[in-house]
């Protein structure tokens, strides 16, 4: 077999030596054999026409990858029967904190039509709903495990119906996960930072254990971008976070915020590549002169956008956002909550889903298409050349019933285990 774009590192001992020396020393090194990993494209004059693929071995040890070596039969090494291997995937958007996951079934009701209709529905509803956040927080986690994802980033409330207890119960829960999960949080001021009174509990937050400071509609719920911008600036500056607002409006006030927190982040450079604007739906309303525009301030102040990639007429231009070096990523954000009945806890989905609205349908878009939910983590260049994984690498994997990535996004292949830091913990 041969060894195409890998750097392998092979063993000195014989075979029997070396097994024995893997069963002396299981506790610390793992090897997998029958590992399908991509090596290359092959193309004809016109373009990509398929992804070449080989089976190696894998010796992982101290939750890296040690070697990857040509594929034979090692006595003990764990079979991955030819599934793919691919990285974990990475939810970056969601609300881990509040959700329906783990309990009775419930849909939406069509009595709230408005963002302040559900801080109100909130305000009544999660003070019952911190009784079981803990624990389902953990099925939702093991839910995301299921799909292959290994990170999230997870919102979490931050107001005075619920205080700081969805931050405290759901960090109990990470911290029953933390073997097998790993997660940054942002203090999410749900019900408006003042319109809700939030300042003093964000402050409280901030010098918690989270990541990011969040925001939420400045001049809708707030009732200005200014105000509410400065003053998730100051505290991220303050306290050395990053920041991270859900931005809903899609008309000229989201826009506005756009263009005033990139400025912020230009007068605060240390915000450089630690600023993200969730769903900024007024990016999909913009004429093309515009768009140009604010893509290059984006880009300036090295801010990011995460998309859940809506569906019917809200169509964003991640294309557009790409060409322009924007940092994209996405989540599953509300999985079975009162916010919506949906959500499949699959952010390979949402690769698939910006594949079909954008026309990804090639062996080598379709194969880009998974950077989407690898956080741009993808097993060749597009050039064709191996960049992962590697050793060294840490040992955050799946493996999935798929020839390739191309596959695996067209066809939401099922995972079959998901590893992280080379503990298997999820399998079929």
């Amino acid at each position: 077999m041969g060894t195409v774009g890998y750097s392998l590192i092979a063993s000195t001992l014989p075979v029997s030596a070396f097994a024995t020396q893997q069963a002396q020393r299981h506790a610390e090194e793992v090897i997998l054999k029958n590992v399908r990993l991509e090596t290359g494209f092959e193309q004809d004059d016109v373009e990509v026409t398929a992804t070449k693929t080989e089976l190696f071995c894998l010796t992982i040890a101290n939750g890296k990858i040690k070697s990857i070596q040509p594929n034979r039969d090692l006595p003990g090494a764990i079979d991955a029967k030819g599934h793919l291997m691919l990285p974990t995937m990475k939810d970056m958007h969601i609300h881990l904190d509040k959700t329906y996951f783990g309990g009775p079934w419930k849909a939406h009701s069509k009595r709230q039509k408005s963002v302040k209709d559900m801080i109100l529905l909130e305000q009544q509803i999660l003070p019952e709903m911190l009784k079981t956040s803990t624990y389902r927080a953990e099925r939702l986690i093991e839910l995301l495990q299921s799909k292959g994802s290994g990170f999230a980033r997870s919102h979490v409330n931050i107001e005075p119906s619920s205080g700081l207890n969805s931050l405290k119960n759901l960090n109990q829960a990470l911290e029953h996960k933390r073997d097998g999960f790993a997660a940054e949080l942002v203090a999410f001021p749900q019900h408006g930072l003042f319109n809700s009174k939030s300042e003093g509990l964000m402050e409280e937050a901030a010098q918690m254990d989270i990541d990011f400071i969040g925001g939420l509609d400045p001049f809708t719920i707030d009732g200005s971008i200014e105000k509410s911008i400065d003053f998730t600036v100051q505290l991220a500056v303050d306290y050395h976070r990053g920041i991270d607002i859900h931005l809903h409006e899609s008309g000229e006030s989201g826009l506005k915020t756009i263009q005033y927190l990139a400025k912020k982040v230009m007068e605060n450079p240390v915000l450089k590549g630690k600023t993200f604007v969730s769903h900024a739906f007024a990016l999909a309303r913009l004429d093309e002169p515009v768009l140009k525009k604010t893509c290059e301030q984006l880009a300036e102040a090295q801010m990011g956008i995460i998309s859940t990639v809506p569906m019917g007429g809200m169509v964003m231009p991640l294309p557009t956002l790409y060409r322009h070096g924007i940092p994209v990523m996405t989540g599953t954000d509300s999985v079975i909550d009162h916010w919506s009945p949906f959500g499949s806890g699959s952010v390979l989905q949402k690769a698939n889903l910006m594949a079909q609205l954008y026309g990804y349908s090639s062996e080598l878009d379709l194969s880009r298409a998974l950077r989407i939910a690898t956080n741009d983590v993808l097993p060749l260049d597009e050039h064709g050349n191996v960049q992962w994984p590697k050793p060294g690498d840490t040992a955050d994997f799946n493996l999935v019933a798929a020839s390739c990535s191309a596959e695996a996004v067209a066809r939401i292949s099922e995972i079959k285990a998901m590893y992280h830091r080379g503990k298997c913990v999820f399998s079929l």
